[in-house]
């Protein structure tokens, strides 16, 4: 079985809320009790071990995250598929609001667009396979535990996912500079899925060929672009005032 680990006490927690599979949690011996009791307490309410070790050793297990003094041994994260995604919108009684990451690479983003995503009640994200950032460490931590409530797929294709998601009735707009129409025009109260470019490239041409619309974002500054994850999550919000703010 697949195993990662889970930095950081907010993505821990939320790991352990949320019914995730965790065979072992560490705790760093030097850590704040009331940072990591309420950790403790709820590891042992579900008879998980927990080991209180040296820092250094959380340090070695996770070298590239923060882990603020806890590190949890989980089951890897399970991907969805898109069905499954279009399920949930169905079984909330909702239009499908979805977002399609086209090679979004630092997790930082990901991490960021998932709390986000969360915050707005979208209902899934799609990722590709390939030169993309997967569920890793730094994005759960990043998420601040988010990874545990967000539905992600991972598809092989992110052209064919496009097509299937219209003969579903879903209607896609991408984020895209160069676009003539201001997002703020658009209408979003439809079944939707939003695609967000590569951090530098921006969509891919295939993709935005796809697209059924194009949506910008005004830009009054010097700098004419937005970091992916803050684009994402001004858009996420769009969608969120167009259809009632009904999120709370």
């Amino acid at each position: 079985m697949e195993e990662e680990w889970i930095a950081g006490k907010h993505a821990v927690l939320e790991a352990l809320r949320s019914g995730r599979t965790i065979h072992k949690i560490f705790v760093a011996e030097q850590a704040q009790k009331h940072h990591t009791q309420p950790i403790v307490a709820e590891a042992k309410k579900q008879q998980i071990v927990i080991q209180f070790v040296d820092k250094r050793k959380l340090d070695q297990l996770v070298s590239d995250v923060p882990h603020q003094g806890v590190v949890a041994q989980a089951a890897a994260h399970g991907y969805v598929e898109v069905g499954d995604l279009l399920a949930k919108a169905k079984e909330r009684g909702e239009a499908p609001f979805l977002l399609i990451l086209d090679e979004i690479e630092d997790p930082h983003n990901l991490g960021s667009i998932l709390r986000s995503a969360d915050c707005t009640g979208v209902h899934g994200v799609i990722i590709p396979k390939r030169r993309s950032v997967g569920l890793t460490a730094t994005v759960s931590k990043t998420s601040a535990g988010a990874v545990e409530y967000v539905p992600v797929s991972r598809v092989t294709n992110i052209a064919q996912t496009i097509d299937a998601l219209k003969e579903e009735g879903v209607w896609v707009a991408g984020a895209d500079v160069e676009a003539e129409q201001l997002v703020y025009k658009a209408d979003f109260t439809m079944p939707l899925a939003i695609v967000i470019g590569n951090e530098n490239r921006g969509i891919g041409r295939l993709i935005k060929e796809k697209c059924d619309f194009l949506v910008k974002l005004p830009m009054a500054g010097r700098i004419n672009s937005l970091n992916a994850s803050v684009a994402a999550s001004v858009l996420m919000y769009e969608v969120v005032r167009q259809r009632g703010a009904t999120v709370s």
